[in-house]
């Protein structure tokens, strides 16, 4: 996902501080995840700035997490309150709807965009919510973010799921990764089942951060490591696209309702392959086999 680039002039020359609990609620109802028995809401929120704003609303930053964690726990009564309707049902029937709770305490963090990637006005809002382990299946715990940028009267949102699965040992190195960019010559040694490539930023934080021209997605690719086969997957999450040993892998997302989601599409990596980020960087990527 790219911040939009829209006319400076259509952004406004400031954030009311009410539109960012505004824009932390309403993260929180795109980010829940319906269980059997209840809904999980999820926790923790970092909200990112413009340095001058940020500079502007420092002063009232705690009252703005204090007043921002209420109308969490409101909104999630008034989720739980439901209609007329539903409220006479649940009297009658217990398993109607599956109540709704935050899985830990509310977490509300303001910061100033250290990377200077955002324009006054423009408000930055990360939610994550821990999915349980579903072991039956073998999926581990895995973590889902969902990341909403406001510019304007324009907001978009992006989705992503990450396992949170531990290296399967703490001295192994697994494959190795090398690339030149625009600084120099760089070698990353694989210790873990998944890792992300691309330039990185505020809201896609990445494994391997390539120094680049925006050619290269801030999230450019993922490489998965399958710990029963023992084998990797390359996951094209760019918008230019992604090469494997000179030819291109399908995309590894959809667009929804403007987000960006991950549709499962991923690619079988040999022990020895060149991966290319938009055919601007290359990485040579061995196996420790």
């Amino acid at each position: 996902m790219v911040l939009p680039t829209t006319d400076r002039a259509a952004a406004p020359s400031r954030r009311q501080a009410r539109d960012i609990t505004d824009a932390v609620v309403a993260n929180m109802r795109q980010n829940l995840e319906r269980l059997k028995y209840s809904t999980l809401a999820p926790s923790r929120y970092t909200v990112y700035l413009h340095p001058r704003e940020y500079e502007r609303l420092e002063g009232i930053v705690p009252i703005l997490q204090e007043q921002t964690i209420r109308a969490l726990s409101e909104e999630l009564a008034r989720l739980n309150a439901g209609s007329p309707v539903r409220r006479l049902v649940r009297r009658f029937v217990t398993d109607s709807e599956p109540d709704v709770r935050n899985a830990s305490d509310w977490q509300v963090e303001v910061l100033a965009d250290p990377d200077g990637e955002m324009r006054e006005g423009d408000l930055l809002v990360d939610s994550e919510l821990v999915l349980p382990a579903r072991p039956e299946l073998g999926v581990g715990e895995r973590t889902r973010k969902i990341t909403t940028v406001h510019t304007g009267q324009l907001a978009t949102t992006r989705e992503q799921t990450v396992s949170r699965s531990a290296p399967s040992s703490a001295a192994a190195v697994l494959a190795r990764v090398e690339y030149d960019d625009g600084s120099g010559h760089h070698s990353y040694d694989v210790m873990k089942d998944s890792l992300t490539i691309g330039r990185g930023g505020i809201a896609f934080p990445v494994d391997i951060r390539v120094v680049s021209s925006p050619d290269v997605s801030r999230e450019h690719a993922r490489i998965r490591r399958d710990p029963p086969s023992d084998r990797f997957f390359l996951i094209d999450l760019s918008s230019l696209g992604t090469t494997l040993n000179g030819r291109h892998v399908p995309k590894g997302y959809d667009e929804v309702d403007g987000s960006k989601r991950e549709n499962g599409l991923e690619t079988p990596l040999p022990d020895v392959a060149r991966i290319g980020l938009a055919d601007t960087v290359f990485l040579e990527f061995r196996t420790g086999r």
